[in-house]
């Protein structure tokens, strides 16, 4: 082979992220990380994997195929109670931006024998759900659970009322919202006050990048430079006009409707993280929420589940 031919050797380190539905917005950070070079700047060769859902973005980090996730932090209190050491390193929301919508009935109370969809069975959409019935005296046996998913599938299962309420998140939420004028928000966790309302804190961690306790260890150079692109796409995010960010987005994660792509862009830049920390406050507040569904994660030690050690 001629000298001038070779391929030239690339001595970034090589990631994978997995993403559980990289069309979300809540995910959108760590798409616009890779767009904006951010990643590249570090010195990493990042590869997003986008798979179907946070659960298997969870399993396919416990078996190796890839080495972080951007996902819920719930995960890594979920695993805590298995046994499994998973720590959130960076915290890119504030809120988890989950909202419970349905055509027809007003109430969660009303929410009593009927059809609720969610991402998936066991997913953090359904014990968003579980958390919703009990706060409101109802048991999560209550009412009947349909998967169906997040993007196109959830938005058909409202608009054709495949269910009767369901938990989404945009942009599938504003779609959705065009389609049915009269949709009614039986809880909304975009904003500051809806958050309040549903989890009695400011602030409730929701996408976050997280691993395994030793992949950290043995690779804090790499986590750093991964906290510190992810903080500086946050930053641009939050100080970027939604028309800006939405000009720099890829374009299959845009719709054909600017409007409703500028819209959610407008309601995400106010869940993002000012500074990519969690507290222990926060931290808490999720175990509560996720022990209406998993009992044995009550005694999980939630300073065990992540780290501010690189977003100092």
């Amino acid at each position: 082979m001629l000298a001038g031919c070779a391929r030239p050797r690339d001595d970034r380190a090589h990631i994978r992220i997995a993403i559980g539905g990289q069309v979300q917005l809540i995910y959108l950070a760590a798409t616009m990380a890779q767009e904006l070079g951010y990643f590249t700047d570090e010195g990493l060769a990042v590869e997003l994997v986008d798979l179907p859902g946070g659960q298997k973005s969870l399993e396919a980090r416990l078996g190796g195929s890839t080495d972080v996730v951007c996902g819920f932090y719930d995960h890594t209190i979920e695993m805590a109670a298995k046994g499994q050491s998973l720590r959130s390193f960076v915290t890119i929301l504030r809120y988890p931006g989950l909202v419970a919508v349905s055509s027809k009935i007003g109430r969660i109370e009303d929410l009593k024998g009927k059809v609720v969809g969610v991402s998936s069975a066991g997913s953090s959409t359904h014990m968003f759900l579980n958390y919703l019935l009990v706060t409101h005296g109802m048991k999560p046996d209550q009412v009947s659970v349909a998967s169906i998913g997040m993007s196109a599938t959830a938005v058909a299962a409202v608009s054709h009322a495949k269910v009767d309420a369901a938990i989404m998140t945009d942009p599938a939420l504003a779609i959705v919202s065009k389609q049915i004028p009269g949709l009614k928000i039986l809880a909304d966790t975009r904003t500051a006050e809806g958050t309040r309302a549903v989890f009695g804190v400011d602030t409730y961690p929701s996408t976050v990048l997280y691993s395994t306790a030793a992949w950290l260890r043995a690779h804090s150079d790499e986590a750093g430079r991964l906290a510190r692109a992810m903080a500086r796409t946050v930053e641009w995010m939050r100080t970027k006009s939604p028309e800006e960010i939405r000009q720099r987005m890829p374009p299959q994660f845009r719709t054909e409707d600017a409007a409703t792509d500028l819209q959610c862009l407008r309601s995400m830049q106010a869940m993002l993280s000012p500074d990519g920390k969690l507290t222990l406050e926060s931290a808490a507040a999720v175990r509560k929420v996720l022990s209406t569904s998993l009992a044995d994660v009550s005694s999980v030690d939630v300073s065990a589940t992540f780290t501010n050690e690189f977003v100092k």
